[in-house]
Formats: C-alpha cells, structure tokens, sequence
C-alpha cells in the first residue's frame, strides 16, 4: 500500500536521496514524497538532486516547496547574488538543461497543505492560519511565475520589516512573507522574527520562542517544515521537523504523512558547521 513521505532539506546529497527512496519503495511501491525544499547546495550533485526531483514531479510522484538556498540558486543563475564560498551550485549554472531545470524550480509552490497537513520550509507566523498562509504564498508565487519576477528578485534579501501586518504593500509584503516561510526560527509572541540566533532552542534569545512553540492559528493542523538543522527530527501530534542534517553529517529523514513511519539514511559530512 502506497503512503505519502515528507523528506527534509537534501542540499544536493542526491545519492543519499536515492538510498533513502529505495529503502522506501521495497516496502511499499509507488508512494508520493513532499519535499520540504533546500533541495539544493552545500551537497556533491545538486544538479542529480534537481534532476531526480524534477523527474518524480513531472510523472505525478512528487512536490516541493521552495526553500532560501533553492531562491538562492535563482537568485546567482540570474546575476542577482554572488555565489557564497561554500556553494555547489557550478554543476547546475554549467549544465546543458540549465534554463529547463530553474524555470521548472521557479514554478515550485511556497506551501502545500494536503490531508490537514501544513508543510513549508521554515515557519510561519503565529497569527497565520492554514489558509491565510496559503493565500500569502500564492501572492509570492505568483510574482515568481510572473513577468516582473527577476524585478522581484532584486528586492527579496532583507529583514526587514520583521514582523507581519496584514497592511503590508509591495516588495515589502512578498519579503516579509518569504522571510517567514523560508528562514524563520525565532519568533516574539508579538509577531517579530530573529534572524541571528542559528542555534537549537537552547540558545533561544531573550523575547522570543521557536516559531512553533508560540499559540498559533495553525494548531489544528499539522505544520511540517525543515531549515533547521540544530533542531533535529521532532514529531508532535501537530508538529513534524524534518532536517536532520543531511548535508553537515547527520541523516536524511522521511516521515509518512499518516502512519508517522520514519525512515532515515546515515549521510557523510559534505560541509562543516560554521
């Protein structure tokens, strides 16, 4: 019997994705994966990882949400940002089916909520419900689907403004929602999101919680999400956290969607931490 698998951040670790899927499939066929974006960089192949990812969506057996290094890629493909240091992203600017792989990624969702089960990359805010989350991450897809979507590019890095109003207008709208959904962990019970503390809950700053712990309006759904590698795997009655980190020597982690089945791969250290 077929299931649906939630799969944390990849970051390019495409053969240990692979593992992972075999595992899966022995002993269940044809099961549908929800990826939790960062499905790219810091890894070996990003460009295997686009590949198989691009494959398995396009015949019926997979989706992702984008996550902050998948924009980033955007972002350097289009002269917008300079390649990091730590970047794998060449395979990807060099390949033949280059302008094929970052229009399909462009095309990705911001959010998807399936069987009462909200999955994003990062967070949201607590005072976001399901469907307000859903309708914001339609506006920011539309934008990236759109004809003025490079404009778009050019004004998404920031942190500012940090905290969601519903008034909020333009560019400052679409980066205050994409901060959210791709980088968000601390949160203020106000609605302010710290962007310095990379840490697990332990280093929580002094005025905020992680996003999840705070009373939100999402609390009759099950968020899902990734990015935060120093958390590790939580599973919650409404809550999974799915980076394990993969790509900083930790593991790959899939959960089912209904039966809480968790399977994992052991992933060599592709880059170190700091």
């Amino acid at each position: 019997m077929s299931s649906t698998y939630f799969i944390g951040d990849i970051q390019g670790c495409a053969d240990q994705l692979r593992e992972l899927i075999e595992v899966i499939e022995r002993t269940s066929s044809n099961n549908y994966y929800l990826f939790a974006g960062d499905l790219v960089n810091r890894g070996p192949k990003s460009l295997d990882t686009l590949r198989l990812i691009r494959t398995l969506q396009q015949t019926g057996r997979a989706e992702s949400v984008l996550g902050n290094h998948d924009l980033h890629l955007l972002a350097v493909a289009n002269g917008i940002r300079q390649p990091h240091r730590n970047d794998t992203l060449e395979a990807i600017l060099d390949a033949p089916d280059r302008d094929e792989l970052l229009h399909w990624l462009r095309q990705r969702p911001m959010a998807i909520f399936k069987n009462d089960h909200l999955l994003v990359h990062a967070g949201v805010f607590p005072s976001w419900s399901a469907e307000q989350t859903m309708s914001l991450a339609h506006e920011v897809e539309t934008m990236l689907k759109g004809a003025d979507w490079l404009d778009f590019l050019r004004t998404m890095y920031g942190n500012t403004p940090d905290t969601w109003h519903d008034d909020l207008q333009g560019n400052d709208r679409l980066r205050c929602i994409i901060n959210a959904l791709t980088r968000m962990r601390f949160c203020s019970a106000d609605g302010r999101m710290d962007f310095e503390t990379k840490e697990g809950v332990g280093s929580t700053p002094p005025g905020y919680a992680a996003w999840f712990d705070l009373p939100r309006a999402t609390s009759s759904c099950t968020m899902v999400f990734g990015h935060w590698s120093t958390l590790g795997l939580i599973l919650r009655p409404n809550l999974i956290s799915l980076d394990t980190g993969c790509v900083w020597g930790g593991k790959l982690t899939a959960v089912a969607m209904h039966e809480r089945h968790v399977v994992q791969i052991d992933c060599p250290q592709q880059q170190k931490p700091g």
